[in-house]
């Protein structure tokens, strides 16, 4: 964190928050709040962790994005976030994955 106390992952989380939100079909664009999002990404970034996946020294790496979907909507349940639908979750995973260049844009 700098002297302004302005950390510069917030500004790459914003960014990717953005990227994401205009990566959405129209009706999940504004369905979620910054919080969830911020939620959505921790989350991702858990699952990143905890399964080593990006650990991997390879050129190609194997992920399925529903497997990740389907993890965030269980935290969030867990964590009393909300009942969220995987489906739905997975083209914000997508869109993470796209905002890092882990997937090609389409």
């Amino acid at each position: 964190m700098n002297n302004d106390g302005f950390d510069m992952e917030d500004l790459d989380d914003e960014k990717t928050i953005a990227f994401i939100r205009e990566r959405l079909p129209q009706d999940l664009k504004e369905k979620y709040s910054d919080d969830e999002f911020y939620f959505f990404l921790d989350t991702i970034y858990d699952y990143y962790d905890k399964s080593g996946i990006l650990d991997n020294d390879s050129e190609y790496v194997d992920i399925d994005i529903n497997e990740i979907a389907e993890f965030i909507a269980k935290e969030a349940k867990k964590c009393n976030i909300g009942n969220f639908d995987p489906e739905e979750l997975y083209f914000i995973v997508e869109g993470e994955l796209a905002y890092n260049g882990i997937i090609d844009e389409d």
